[in-house]
C-alpha cells in the first residue's frame, strides 16, 4: 500500500520551528539551519547525481554537477547558504546568487564560510538561456513557508528569470511564490523539480 505524503500548513510549519527552539526541544535556528541545509544538499545529491557520485555507481546519466544557489533574505536563504557549503563536499560546484544579503551575524558566518570553501557568489543573473548554459541545476532559496504578500525587487526580477529557465530547480520548503494555505499558485512561481 503505498503512503500518502502529508504536507503542513503555514501555521504549522511555524509552530513546529518555535516548538523545536523552545526550552523544551533546545534547538537554535544555527542548528535548524544546519540540519535542513545539510537535508537539501543529500536530497540533491541523491536525486540529482554529480559526476563523482555518477563514476562511483556506474552510473550513466546525466550529472548536475554546476548548481546554481539562489538564497534569499529570510532563513530559507541562510538554508540554501548551508546547503551550497554541503554541496561542495559532496563534490558540486556551487555558484550562490544572493542579491540581498542580511545583516546578521549568522548569515554573515554562513558567506564566510562560503567564502572560505572558494564558492563564487554572483552578482546578478543574465537571461534564462544564459542560465540554462552556466548551469545543471537550480537551488531555489528565496521564499520559504513564511512568505506571503507579492514579490518585490530585487527578487522579482530574479524569479521572473528562472520561471524561464528550462534547468532542474529544487525548491526548499516550496517553491518561492507558490501560495502556502491555498495550494494554489501565486504569480512569478517557481515550478519545481524535487
Amino acid at each position: 500500500m503505498k503512503q500518502m505524503t502529508r504536507f503542513l500548513g503555514q501555521r504549522e510549519a511555524q509552530l513546529l520551528d518555535e516548538q523545536l527552539m523552545s526550552s523544551t526541544h533546545g534547538f537554535s535556528i544555527d542548528q535548524l539551519m544546519e540540519l535542513a541545509g545539510l537535508s537539501v544538499a543529500a536530497a540533491i545529491g541523491k536525486q540529482y547525481p554529480n559526476a563523482v557520485s555518477v563514476s562511483e555507481t556506474q552510473g550513466s546519466g546525466r550529472e548536475f554537477r554546476r548548481v546554481l544557489v539562489v538564497a534569499g533574505p529570510g532563513n530559507n536563504g541562510g538554508d540554501a547558504l548551508v546547503a551550497a557549503r554541503h554541496l561542495v563536499h559532496f563534490g558540486y560546484s556551487p555558484s550562490i546568487l544572493y542579491p540581498k544579503r542580511s545583516s546578521k551575524p549568522l548569515f554573515q558566518g554562513l558567506v564566510t564560510q562560503c567564502e572560505q570553501l572558494k564558492i563564487p557568489f554572483i552578482e546578478q543573473i543574465q537571461d534564462a538561456s544564459t542560465v540554462d548554459t552556466a548551469y545543471d541545476l537550480i537551488l531555489d532559496g528565496i521564499f520559504g513557508f513564511s512568505f506571503s504578500g507579492s514579490i518585490r525587487p530585487p527578487f522579482n526580477l530574479v524569479v521572473g528569470t528562472l520561471q524561464q529557465c528550462r534547468t532542474p530547480i529544487v525548491s526548499i520548503d516550496i517553491p518561492s511564490g507558490w501560495h502556502v494555505e491555498n495550494g494554489g499558485f501565486a504569480i512569478n512561481l517557481i515550478e519545481f523539480a524535487l
